[in-house]
């Protein structure tokens, strides 16, 4: 594999502040990040499934624009986080392309049936990013665990620098207190993430509550097409608007940093 390329980041001192990581569903949502003070994006497609690996395009031309730290979704499809060895080989192909493309790191995730984690094939991943110098996350798969303070301990372990969690619930204000618990026996060894549903309306009330540093949102809001000739039909088998886009706000942005440090 060939030396990866690289870039030059913008590099902020957060010693005493709180850092935002804005999920991006696209590389305008991530420019809109990094000009609203966001320290790191989460680059993804496909938000109404939770999130996929985004496109090879979509990589290289964030990595192309943006000077903050560029991180990518390795998900193949919405779902669960029980994976074939097809998929397997999927991630790992994608990994690859990351670090190619010059990624700061990668977001990964994966379960066994029985709800623990798939640590060998986590700890394959992990290896693969560390040695070429990417970070790597831990997504929400931790909260579909059957045993969080074991897969907390599991991910320590494999040598991932954050978790990505709602605590076990919905959205992050409704598991703050667990978040609050992870963060206490992560003890430091790794970052604790509150993320999903979080909004100008509870940011402050999630850090000051669990005392964590850093926080994810995607910061999103509604923009309309400027088709003139509309046909209105579905697309896809869900409900929605073919005519509306979300995209990353940079006021929203700009506003949960404010409030994550008020």
């Amino acid at each position: 594999m060939s030396e990866p390329t690289k870039h030059k980041h913008q590099t902020r001192s957060h010693a005493t502040g709180v850092s935002l990581e804005v999920c991006a569903n696209s590389v305008t949502s991530a420019l809109a990040a990094q000009e609203g003070g966001a320290v790191r994006v989460e680059l993804c497609e496909n938000l109404k499934e939770g999130g996929t690996t985004p496109s090879p395009g979509q990589i290289l031309q964030a990595r192309s624009l943006l000077h903050i730290k560029l991180y990518v979704l390795i998900r193949p499809r919405g779902g669960d986080f029980l994976y074939t060895d097809l998929e397997y080989k999927i991630m790992l192909a994608d990994i690859r392309y990351c670090i190619e493309a010059g990624c700061d790191g990668i977001v990964i995730g994966m379960l066994n049936a029985d709800g623990s984690i798939d640590k060998e094939r986590c700890l394959e991943m992990v290896r693969l990013a560390k040695q070429w110098g990417l970070g790597v996350t831990f997504h929400r798969a931790f909260d579909m665990c059957a045993d969080q303070l074991q897969a907390l301990d599991d991910i320590i372990e494999i040598g991932c620098e954050r978790i990505l969690t709602s605590g076990g619930k919905t959205t992050a204000i409704e598991g703050a207190t667990a978040i609050n618990k992870l963060v206490e026996k992560a003890a430091g060894r790794l970052s604790i993430m509150p993320g999903s549903g979080v909004s100008e309306a509870n940011v402050a009330d999630i850090v000051h509550f669990t005392g964590v540093s850093e926080v994810h949102s995607s910061a999103r809001t509604q923009i309309q097409s400027k088709m003139q000739y509309q046909n209105h039909i579905l697309m896809g088998n869900a409900s929605g608007d073919e005519y509306s886009i979300d995209i990353t706000d940079v006021g929203r942005v700009r506003e949960l940093v404010r409030l994550a440090n008020s």
